[in-house]
C-alpha cells in the first residue's frame, strides 16, 4: 500500500472535525505527564472538546482551504490539536487554565469562529464565560426585578394587606391657589 493511501483516512478525519467547528486551538504538550494529559484530555472530553495529536504534516494537508489554514504557521513541533463544535471557547478556556497549572502546556493558537488568534489571543478569549454562563447572568439579570416586586407584594399581604396600608396612607388634599388672569393686551 502506498504511504498517500495510508495517509488519507487520517486527512480526511482531521477535515471532518474542523468541518463544523466553532474553535480549534493548537498547543504543544512536551513535557507533559502522563498523569497531567490524562486530567487534561479528561476536562476536554467532559466539556465535549475533541483533544487529539496529530502529525503536523496531516493537520496541514487538512487545513488547506478552511478557515484553519491561518494555523499553519503554528504547525512546528508537536501539535496536539482541540476541537469543540458546540462552545467556542471552552478549548481556550480549559487549556489556558490548564496550563496555568501545568506550565509545560505551551497554546501555540487558534482559530475561534472563523477568526485566527495567536497565544495571546486565545488566552484573552479564555476569559470570556461560556454560553451557558451568559445565559444564566441574564437571566438573573431579567428574574431580579421580578422576584423584588413579588417580595413587596408579599411584605404587603404580611401586612394585612393593600387595602389597609392605602387607607393609612390616605393623601391629604391642598387645594391650589386661584390663577390669576393676566390683562390682555390690547
Amino acid at each position: 500500500m502506498a504511504k498517500v493511501e495510508l495517509k488519507k483516512p487520517v486527512v480526511e478525519e482531521i477535515s471532518a472535525a474542523i468541518e463544523g467547528a466553532q474553535s480549534v486551538v493548537l498547543v504543544d504538550y512536551r513535557g507533559l505527564t502522563v498523569e497531567q494529559d490524562t486530567e487534561l484530555r479528561k476536562q476536554l472530553r467532559e466539556a465535549g472538546v475533541t483533544y487529539k495529536v496529530y502529525k503536523n504534516t496531516m493537520m496541514n494537508f487538512a487545513f488547506k482551504g478552511t478557515d484553519c489554514e491561518a494555523l499553519a504557521p503554528y504547525l512546528a513541533g508537536p501539535s496536539a490539536v482541540a476541537i469543540s463544535t458546540e462552545d467556542a471557547t471552552a478549548p481556550a478556556r480549559i487549556l489556558c487554565k490548564f496550563a496555568k497549572t501545568a506550565t509545560a502546556l505551551e497554546v501555540k493558537g487558534g482559530i475561534v469562529e472563523g477568526v485566527a488568534y495567536d497565544a495571546k489571543g486565545i488566552e484573552n478569549v479564555s476569559k470570556i464565560p461560556s454560553r451557558e454562563e451568559l445565559l444564566s447572568k441574564l437571566l438573573g439579570s431579567i428574574q431580579s426585578p421580578i422576584t423584588n416586586f413579588a417580595r413587596v407584594m408579599n411584605q404587603l399581604a404580611e401586612k394585612g394587606g393593600a387595602s389597609e396600608c392605602a387607607a393609612a396612607e390616605t393623601p391629604v388634599a391642598e387645594e391650589a391657589p386661584a390663577a390669576e388672569e393676566a390683562p390682555a393686551a390690547e
